[in-house]
């Protein structure tokens, strides 16, 4: 693999057929994956796509602990991305495995538009809470 790393921020909403929009790509594929099999000496990390540009660099504009998702194939690429993330002060990171699961968070994106239209604002996240072990 090369050397540069491409953190990729992107979703693949269709606004052709209007509001609220689609996923171009979808199921069997996704944004991050094409990206990859395009540009394949990047190491390309999917991340912050599951929320608001003021979110991503500002998690403390939120009270309580959300998370942020990483998804790639290059297990360094996604400890420097973590690294960033951390810089912006995030603190809850998980790391969902290889480009497939892009697939996932972009999947979100349909109902991130709905509940920003619902809420009337896009200061919200995902937070994650699971039962102690």
């Amino acid at each position: 693999m090369g050397t540069k790393i491409l953190v990729d921020i992107a979703n693949p909403l269709d606004f052709s057929k209007g509001f609220p929009p689609t996923l171009s790509i979808s199921n069997n594929d996704s944004l991050g994956e094409l990206v990859q099999r395009t540009y394949p000496a990047l190491r390309v990390v999917k991340t912050l796509n599951t929320m608001s540009a003021d979110i991503m660099i500002a998690p403390d504009r939120l009270p309580g602990e959300h998370v942020v998702f990483v998804s790639g194939n290059d297990a360094g690429a996604k400890a420097s991305v973590g690294e960033l993330l951390m810089t912006f002060g995030w603190k809850s990171i998980i790391d969902l495995g290889d480009i497939t699961t892009a697939r996932g968070t972009e999947s979100f994106l349909p109902l991130w538009v709905r509940m920003w239209k619902v809420l009337g604002t896009g200061d919200f996240n995902i937070q994650i809470v699971k039962a102690n072990a």
